[in-house]
């Protein structure tokens, strides 16, 4: 089961799946995807922008330059139910 943290959207963990399963990708093709997989995951381009940047700051996320994101090693573990989310400290470097 996956621990969640207070600071934590409903459209995290969606994208932490769509680039565990897809690869690398931006904001605007995140959402793209997303959408293609749902209605109930139609996302604005710039508020996976800003959660792509938190997810970032609390190291679930690894932006690669270029708004390319990549899931780290600790966003795998969370989504494989092996990380407390709550346990994780913001890095706004």
């Amino acid at each position: 089961m996956r621990r969640h943290a207070e600071w934590m959207a409903h459209a995290d963990e969606r994208i932490m799946e769509f680039l565990a399963d897809y690869g690398n990708h931006q904001p605007s093709q995140i959402t793209d995807g997303l959408a293609e997989l749902g209605p109930e995951m139609d996302y604005h381009p710039k508020y996976v922008g800003r959660r792509c940047r938190t997810l970032t700051a609390y190291g679930l996320l690894r932006n690669l330059g270029n708004g390319l994101y990549q899931v780290t090693d600790e966003g795998k573990s969370y989504l494989a139910g092996e990380l407390d989310a709550s346990e994780l400290t913001r890095n706004d470097e």
